[in-house]
C-alpha cells in the first residue's frame, strides 16, 4: 500500500471527500450476524479512514453521512443501538482528535437527536475548534431536501424583513444559509455497497463533484480502498460543464 499511498500522494488531491458509508446492514446478513454487528462493524471502518485520512493524506475536508433524515423510519430498536453507537464512537475518539487536529462539525436536525447525544457533539466541536489538519463533518439526521427548504424560509424571511433585497437571491445567497456554509463543496462522493444513488445526501453541494460508486461494503472499506478510489479521482478530468482547454 506505501507504494500506492506514494503515487497518490504525488497526484492531484481533492480537498474535500463525501462518502455516504453503506452495506452494514449486508455486511452483517452475509455473515449470518444482527444488523448491530454491522454497524458495529462499519463505526470501526469509520474510525479507520478518519484515523488514515487525518495523517497520511493532505485532504482537509472529509464529510461522512452516518444517518439520514429517513433513517428514523428503522425499527426503534436498531435506531437506539445506533444513537448508542454514536455516542460511544465520540466518547472514545474524542481526545484521538484533539490530538491529530482534527476539527469536528455535525450537520443535520439534531433536535431529534437524544439530548445526551446532542451534548456529546456540543462538547466535541468545542474540544476540537483548534484542529487544523483535518475537518471532519459528520451528517446526522441530516437530509439535502430538508436542508434547502430551511434554508429556503431563512431567506424568504431575510428578504421579509428587508435584511436582503430579492435581487440579492443567487447561489451565494443560497450556499450561504446551508448547514455547510463555510466548506469546499466536495471534489468527490464515495458511497459503498454497489448501490449508485445519492439518497438525499448534499444535493446543492455535490453538483460537480466526481461519483465513484464502490462494490465493497462499508465495514470491508480499508485506507487501501480509499486509495484506490481517490487514483481513479485522479485520471478523471473535471471541466466543470466547459469544453477542455477553452476556458469557456
Amino acid at each position: 500500500m506505501s507504494t500506492l499511498l506514494e503515487r497518490v500522494s504525488a497526484g492531484a488531491l481533492p480537498r474535500h471527500v463525501a462518502i455516504i458509508m453503506d452495506g452494514n446492514g449486508r455486511w452483517a446478513e452475509a455473515r449470518g450476524l444482527p444488523r448491530t454487528a454491522g454497524h458495529q462493524a462499519g463505526a470501526l471502518a469509520a474510525e479507520r479512514l478518519i484515523r488514515f485520512a487525518g495523517t497520511r493524506l493532505p485532504i482537509p475536508y472529509l464529510t461522512l453521512f452516518a444517518f439520514s433524515s429517513e433513517n428514523w423510519a428503522r425499527p426503534q430498536a436498531e435506531v437506539a443501538f445506533l444513537m448508542n453507537l454514536l455516542a460511544d464512537f465520540l466518547r472514545a475518539r474524542l481526545a484521538e482528535f484533539v490530538e491529530a487536529g482534527v476539527r469536528l462539525r455535525v450537520i443535520g436536525d439534531l433536535e431529534r437527536l437524544p439530548a445526551s447525544l446532542r451534548d456529546l457533539i456540543e462538547n466535541g466541536v468545542a474540544a476540537t475548534a483548534a484542529g487544523d489538519r483535518l475537518q471532519l463533518t459528520i451528517a446526522l439526521s441530516y437530509g439535502a431536501r430538508q436542508e434547502l427548504a430551511a434554508a429556503a424560509r431563512r431567506i424568504a424571511s431575510d428578504v421579509a424583513a428587508g435584511r436582503l433585497e430579492l435581487s440579492e437571491v443567487g447561489e451565494e445567497a443560497i450556499a450561504d444559509q446551508l448547514e455547510t456554509s463555510g466548506i469546499p463543496d466536495p471534489d468527490l462522493v464515495i458511497r459503498t455497497s454497489g448501490e449508485e444513488r445519492l439518497s438525499n445526501f448534499l444535493l446543492w453541494q455535490v453538483a460537480y463533484a466526481e461519483l465513484r460508486f464502490a462494490d465493497v461494503l462499508w465495514p470491508d472499506f480499508t485506507p487501501a480502498e480509499y486509495l484506490r478510489t481517490l487514483a481513479a479521482y485522479q485520471t478523471r478530468k473535471r471541466r466543470f460543464g466547459t469544453v477542455e482547454g477553452s476556458g469557456e
